[in-house]
């Protein structure tokens, strides 16, 4: 009777054995999803792996406790820099504007107060505004400088300004030699004249297109 039972044995061994390695392979399969390697985490830096621990999540029957992925928050984008730190704002002229927008600090004059009636060559105390404004754009000499000329829609011609176009770029281009002359880096800057096409108020009132003459000077933070 025990001869006979003998293969008995062996069969249970031979089944054990198997049960053992398919516990093994789970462990290993089960380890990542799709055979990827679960302590794998793309797009995650070593530091910010190291100081947000994956979590162990224990199977019965598996050789070591399995590792699971987890999704960590990307870092927060750093803050923009505040394009008014360092600027040199004390001096300015009071006929100059100073208008904060996202990324760009503008310096808006009117053209009634630096050239005189359909001229593009800065005035005497044109001359003088802009000379209060150069200590301001020099104290941050890592920012462009696009200079803009603007009108309001009243048509011009004459042998010199055919049309507003010509006389915005004209106002724009005085301004930046002007500060080139005060020793404002000409690589920096840049003059445009965008004539009638930009308003900032109604045209239909004399109040209106005298706020539309004006030139503006921008401070560009460099990308």
């Amino acid at each position: 009777m025990p001869e006979e039972e003998g293969w008995l044995l062996t069969y249970l061994d031979v089944i054990t054995l198997l049960l053992v390695m398919m516990v093994v392979m789970l462990a290993f399969a089960g380890s990542g999803s799709r055979g990827a390697p679960a302590s794998t985490t793309t797009g995650v830096a070593p530091s910010t792996q190291a100081s947000n621990p994956v979590p162990a999540i224990g199977i019965p029957g598996s050789v070591s406790p399995l590792s699971l992925p987890v999704a960590l928050a990307e870092p927060e984008p750093a803050i923009q820099t505040d394009l008014l730190s360092g600027l040199a704002l004390d001096g300015l002229d009071k006929n100059i504007e100073v208008i904060v927008n996202k990324g760009t600090v503008s310096f808006r004059i009117s053209s009634e107060v630096l050239f005189n009636s359909a001229e593009a060559n800065l005035s005497g105390p044109g001359l003088g505004v802009m000379g209060r404004l150069v200590p301001a754009l020099n104290s941050v000499a890592t920012y462009r400088i696009v200079v803009e000329g603007h009108t309001d829609n009243v048509p011009i011609q004459t042998e010199r300004f055919p049309s507003n176009w010509e006389l915005s770029t004209g106002r724009a281009a005085s301004v930046v030699r002007y500060l080139q002359s005060q020793g404002v880096e000409a690589a920096r800057m840049r003059a445009t004249g965008y004539a009638d096409t930009r308003p900032i108020a109604p045209n239909d009132t004399a109040q209106g297109r005298a706020t539309n003459r004006h030139v503006e000077v921008i401070l560009e933070a460099s990308r």
